[in-house]
């Protein structure tokens, strides 16, 4: 063999061994998370599937929430619930009675003095950004002068901060949610009763899928929205993916006929 052949052979191994480790790189599985909303999505259902997805102990669960927010510790329980008897999870919250009116600058401010990873207090900040945001063209204010009725609650708080926390650890490569099922109909809130989607879930609701829902009343709540758009929520069908943790979570409200609230569902993309 002369050098020259030597040399060509050396290079189409090298060329081979390179193209070996692209292909593997390229099709290496990558973690999925999907939820499939057949009658709607609220805070209470993220963190459910959150829960289950991630699958904590109550131990670490509670470690969490006193990270949060101190008041926060022994509000929550993770349970098992039947609708139309067919099993689910659920989470119940007990919380303290507070009358606090909240500013934007009062949550990023609890935010940042808490002991939430920095990545999820960073989605926790947008997620209430996107809030204050929506609540502020529908009220002809700016973000800034929005005070939290609802969403500024002890509970939302609790819904957004620690569902960030739970999606940092996940820390899926894909992150695909069903088409949103919206209703007509009405909620009562703090500035009476008004029409569904509720103003600030419309603010939030440009360019994302939606398909009709057979019932009547609220099917997404604006706190299930912001986070959806925070965490930057793909929507489509069904991702391809082998599935490794599965979730059927209810809500509060129970809509009739309609048992399966959100279909949670964690795994790896399949490798080719």
């Amino acid at each position: 063999m002369n050098r020259h052949e030597h040399t060509h052979d050396t290079e189409e191994h090298a060329a081979h061994h390179e193209h070996g480790h692209r292909e593997e790189k390229n099709f290496s599985p990558e973690h999925v998370l999907t939820i499939r909303a057949h009658s709607g999505l609220s805070g209470d259902m993220f963190l459910a599937g959150l829960l289950r997805m991630t699958d904590i102990s109550p131990e670490e669960t509670e470690r969490l929430l006193h990270g949060i927010m101190p008041d926060l510790a022994g509000c929550l329980r993770l349970t098992r619930r039947e609708v139309n008897h067919i099993g689910g999870w659920h989470v119940e919250v007990s919380l303290p009675h507070q009358h606090e009116h909240r500013t934007l600058a009062d949550i990023t401010t609890l935010i940042a003095e808490n002991g939430m990873d920095d990545a999820a207090k960073r989605l926790a900040t947008e997620t209430f950004t996107l809030l204050a945001r929506a609540e502020a063209n529908v009220h002809g204010k700016r973000p800034e002068e929005v005070h939290f009725h609802e969403v500024g609650a002890l509970d939302s708080i609790l819904d957004i901060c620690l569902s960030c926390e739970l999606f940092i650890r996940l820390a899926p490569s894909h992150f695909v949610v069903s088409p949103l099922p919206v209703a007509d109909g009405c909620v009562h809130c703090a500035h009476g009763v008004i029409p569904v989607p509720a103003p600030a879930v419309l603010e939030l609701l440009e360019g994302v899928p939606v398909r009709p829902f057979p019932g009547e009343g609220e099917t997404v709540t604006p706190t299930a929205m912001a986070l959806l758009r925070a965490l930057n929520a793909q929507f489509g069908p069904w991702p391809a993916m082998r599935v490794e943790r599965r979730a059927l979570v209810y809500g509060t409200r129970v809509f009739p006929d309609a048992p399966n609230g959100a279909l949670f569902a964690w795994g790896t993309t399949e490798q080719h």
